[in-house]
């Protein structure tokens, strides 16, 4: 699988792309992958304070709910409603139509423990 080199990746399955002071994230192919055809998603509210690694929301598939967790900290800028409406963007395009939120960089020491492309996808290797 590949995915694209100019986004970080987190260990918990989320991509990240810097933009302009904040961060656009969204579920990995692979996290897609796991959990089969997405039927929900809860995404938190513009102007909600998310703190890193707290839960932002989640996303239901199949028989199972996951977690969303931020990677860092920071306020919600923007929510991705029509992917609320149409959680199957998730499935079909995770990397531009399938984004989840975007949340201001607060602080951005919190990235130093993203995931470049190739060690994500060297990470995921080693779950199977």
């Amino acid at each position: 699988m590949d995915y694209p080199e100019e986004l970080k990746y987190s260990k918990e399955h989320v991509w990240i792309r810097i933009e302009r002071g904040a961060a656009v994230i969204g579920l990995t192919d692979f996290a897609q992958e796991e959990l089969g055809t997405v039927s929900g998603i809860e995404l938190p509210d513009e102007g909600d304070e998310v703190e890193q690694d707290d839960s932002i929301g989640s996303v239901e598939a199949r028989k199972t709910v996951a977690d969303i967790y931020a990677p860092f900290s920071g306020t919600v800028r923007n929510v991705n409603h029509e992917v609320v409406d149409n959680p199957a963007l998730v499935n079909d395009d995770p990397y531009d139509g399938g984004w989840l939120v975007e949340i201001s960089l607060d602080d951005p020491e919190e990235l130093k423990g993203l995931l470049s492309a190739d060690d994500y996808a060297d990470y995921v290797e080693k779950m199977d």
